[in-house]
């Protein structure tokens, strides 16, 4: 469960920062398991699959029957053992004796079979006489194809969104990864946190690799890790932007593509359906936490597509592909597709990203509260009282202000119910500064909605 996000915001007792500071020890999270990055290593190996050998069992060759031996049943040593009929001697003959027989089949014998091997002989050549060729022979040319294909189909929409999408190749801190990212405006280039982390510390490297096969070198503008969006800028070569769709106008069912570099393999495109709304996911480890009101699809997302976009019909951006489920069991060489893929919302994605290119840096929404981890009834509740230090409910603050109190259960924000302390991060998280939700909170067991208006984080 998640244990806080700091500064004053929604966070569980004995929360921690959510900003890129490092954190005090109180303050690390437990992440859930389950949730990883779709970050792909470059030495990942592949792996190979051995489908073995298949023969007959040992000891006994091809076409062979198994051997019976069990002994022969033996008669009474004082009974001879009766013959039957055609094992009977013959009668002593007079005249010639038994061998000028035999001979006299061997010779009728070879005669057949030579006669036979002609015979034969005469016959293949006879057929081969009667194959027929034609030099003139040829098959109907195909009839009138076409590339084109039909607005709004799979494959014009992917032959007008490939072009701007890109492989990133990172290197820094001793890592070296691949990921994806795509052409937002002039230059400007959206991905994941996670895929430029390594290339932040020290003497990183990105190089941005075009659908055509063209390389520039890129530079960080800016990077949130609690969103895990991250913008870096290059020549684009004047390659067309992407168009940002409306992420709230986004239903379960709609049709989707995912466009990226799964394991490296550039211009990969597939194709799903809008699993689910508002998922919420903290993927990330306790230096890096993210979290994500997602999109969920059952588009094949692998390592490598982390950052690429998310299309509807119309070619429009309404997700960008960041984690992937991973197996109950699995370890972390074993992250791959299993239909649960997830990413960050466009509206999300766009407010981030003017804010990393104006400041090169994005601020967290808050409502300032302290939520109690140990509690375990339906909602979450707010602490019923100070903890670590801090009040339960920050004076002054939203919360404050809307008239939330230490011990309330919250139940739902906007409607959307929440049952865990990281899914009321994670649904103000996806809210801008200076927006208002309505909490419906439950007080000595009545039910009553508060009119918040979410204030920025102070880190």
């Amino acid at each position: 469960m998640t244990q806080g996000d700091g500064d004053g915001d929604v966070r569980a007792q004995g929360g921690r920062p959510d900003h890129p500071e490092p954190a005090p020890a109180w303050a690390s999270p437990t992440t859930p398991p389950g949730y990883v990055p779709v970050y792909a290593p470059v030495t990942q190996d592949l792996g190979t699959y051995d489908l073995g050998t298949y023969g007959p069992p040992t000891g006994q060759a091809w076409g062979t029957a198994p051997q019976d031996t069990r002994p022969m049943p033996q008669a009474d040593p004082g009974t001879p053992p009766a013959r039957p009929v055609w094992q009977q001697p013959e009668p002593a003959r007079r005249g010639r004796g038994r061998g000028s027989v035999v001979l006299v089949a061997a010779l009728v014998a070879l005669v057949v079979g030579l006669a036979g091997g002609f015979a034969g002989g005469l016959l293949a050549d006879s057929a081969r006489s009667r194959v027929v060729r034609d030099p003139g022979f040829s098959l109907p040319s195909p009839q009138g194809g076409s590339t084109q294909r039909a607005s709004g189909t799979v494959p014009a929409v992917a032959n007008g969104v490939l072009p701007s999408v890109v492989a990133l190749q990172v290197s820094g801190g001793g890592e070296e990864g691949t990921g994806s990212g795509f052409v937002i405006d002039g230059g400007y280039i959206l991905t994941n946190n996670h895929v430029v982390a390594a290339a932040a510390e020290g003497d990183g490297d990105i190089r941005v690799v075009f659908q055509d096969g063209s390389q520039a070198k890129a530079t960080i503008v800016g990077r949130d890790t609690s969103y895990d969006l991250a913008v870096v800028k290059a020549d684009t070569g004047g390659r067309k932007a992407l168009p940002l769709g409306d992420s709230a106008g986004v239903v379960v069912g709609d049709s989707v593509i995912a466009i990226g570099a799964p394991l490296g393999l550039q211009g990969t495109v597939t194709t799903g359906i809008v699993s689910a709304l508002n998922r919420p996911v903290v993927a990330g480890d306790q230096s890096a936490t993210s979290f994500i009101n997602a999109i969920q699809t059952d588009a094949a997302i692998n390592p490598g597509n982390s950052g690429g976009p998310l299309v509807d019909e119309r070619g429009r951006v309404i997700g960008i592909n960041s984690a992937i489920a991973r197996a109950p069991g699995s370890g972390a060489g074993q992250a791959g597709n299993i239909g649960l893929g997830f990413a960050i919302p466009s509206n999300q994605a766009r407010r981030t990203a003017e804010e990393l290119i104006r400041t090169g840096k994005s601020v967290h929404p808050i409502v300032g509260v302290l939520l109690d981890q140990d509690y375990a009834g339906e909602g979450v509740r707010v602490s019923a009282g100070p903890q670590n230090g801090q009040d339960a409910v920050t004076p002054g603050g939203p919360a404050d202000r809307a008239g939330v109190r230490p011990g309330d259960v919250i139940l739902a924000v906007d409607g959307v119910p929440v049952t865990a302390p990281e899914e009321l991060i994670v649904q103000v998280r996806a809210k801008a500064v200076g927006e208002q939700v309505v909490l419906t909170i439950r007080r000595d067991g009545r039910r009553q909605e508060l009119t918040v208006t979410l204030a920025a984080s102070d880190g």
